[in-house]
């Protein structure tokens, strides 16, 4: 009770702040708020207010409208609000015209996002990732005036190089990107050969949209112990386990970064190392929150941003996760008949993942195939080479040879 009662006095108070336009439905416009609320969460922020203005589009100078800023200004003093995030992106301009009138900090979708991040992120190579991103966000805004910063202490949108923003210039901020992109470089090269050597497993990567479930089931195929919880980004760095589907028949299976939308560009760009397992698989299983209202929209987020990291044409299967909490059952029916290849399953309660299993293997079946090699007795490192990397299947002993028969993957 008392974790709980000092994480309430920490947590910043928070308005969040979104437009409808000529386009979108008050119904959509909530829901991404709920989901902002979401992230404000993940932050350590307490939503106080959410505020929705109708605008044929963004003010150039406020986002909102002027009028609109004013309103926000008394709202923030009678509820003593600490912290004002707009579902959108801000324009440096927006940003320092806000502050001027608000008088407090300031923080848009993306610079939210790339906070979570911030503080999620445990390995050298998340970190790095997540510090590029921050710095290519950054560098565009140096003509604001951070006056937030020379009032905050801490708090959210200044961990990271955020806390020393002031300081730096643009010069030591490309300095410092060219030093992170050299660093990712190096990182990249390591991957690449982890994946050399992993050539000869089925290999599966886990991809969908953030809090759909992917911690969970693959926990549950491979006891990975991968930290799974009901936040947003709970899960930053690709964790890479293998699973036995029969004797001598194992899989490689990886867990990702969750997607959203309006994902920063930057980030996406970033962590396209840590993504490079999605396009190394053999086969991707996209998990998917069938119980969520906007499932539908959660599903096209993640096939663009597929599609923006070069895995447009890869083998998919979709997996409708959570259908035991799911109230919709007519929604089961329709899955069925829109989309073809996927399972409807239940990471939490096992929930026919049998049926993920047979799959699988049926892939695997497909994706290997039976060779046959003679080589000589005295070969004796090369036979051993084969019993390492292939599945044998038999070995007989001729005279002065040796006849293996063993599977392999079709493209070695």
């Amino acid at each position: 009770m008392l974790d709980v009662n000092v994480k309430k006095m920490v947590m910043e108070r928070a308005m969040l702040v979104a437009i409808k336009q000529r386009n979108e439905t008050k119904f959509v416009v909530e829901e991404h708020l709920d989901e902002l609320e979401m992230l404000a969460d993940t932050a350590g922020a307490e939503t106080i207010l959410k505020v929705i203005q109708d605008r044929p589009a963004p003010d150039k100078a406020y986002y909102v409208g002027k009028g609109k800023v004013e309103e926000l200004a008394e709202l923030v003093e009678l509820n003593e609000i600490v912290l004002v995030i707009f579902d959108g992106d801000l324009s440096p301009t927006q940003v320092r015209n806000l502050e001027k009138l608000l008088d407090i900090k300031i923080i848009d979708r993306s610079g939210l996002i790339l906070d979570i991040f911030a503080s999620h992120a445990k390995t050298k190579q998340a970190k790095t990732q997540v510090e590029l991103a921050q710095l290519q966000y950054m560098l565009p805004r140096l003509t604001r005036a951070w006056t937030h910063l020379s009032k905050q202490h801490g708090g959210i949108g200044t961990k990271g190089p955020g806390e020393t923003q002031i300081e730096t210039d643009r010069r030591l901020i490309r300095t410092r990107i060219s030093k992170l992109k050299e660093v990712l470089v190096t990182i990249d090269k390591q991957d690449i050969t982890k994946s050399l050597n992993r050539q000869d497993f089925l290999k599966a990567s886990l991809v969908g949209y953030t809090n759909a479930g992917k911690s969970t089931f693959l926990n549950l195929l491979t006891d990975a112990d991968v930290l799974a919880e009901n936040k947003l980004f709970a899960t930053l760095d690709s964790t890479t386990r293998s699973f036995e589907l029969e004797k001598d028949k194992k899989v490689l299976i990886s867990d990702t970064v969750g997607f959203i939308r309006k994902l920063p560009h930057n980030l996406v760009a970033s962590f396209k190392s840590t993504l490079n397992v999605v396009k190394d698989a053999d086969i991707i299983l996209h998990v998917i929150d069938i119980s969520h209202p906007f499932y539908e929209d959660h599903i096209k987020v993640v096939e663009e941003t597929l599609e923006e990291l070069g895995c447009k044409d890869s083998l998919k299967i979709k997996l409708f996760n959570k259908i035991d909490v799911l109230e919709d059952k007519d929604r089961i029916s329709y899955v069925k008949n829109k989309y073809d290849n996927s399972i409807l399953i239940s990471a939490e309660r096992a929930i026919n993942i049998s049926e993920v299993k047979q799959e699988l293997l049926d892939i695997y079946e497909n994706n290997y195939r039976a060779k046959e090699i003679i080589l000589k007795s005295s070969q004796s490192k090369l036979v051993a080479q084969i019993h390492s990397m292939a599945d044998v299947l038999t070995i007989e002993n001729i005279d002065e040879d040796v006849k293996i028969n063993y599977k392999a993957n079709k493209a070695n």
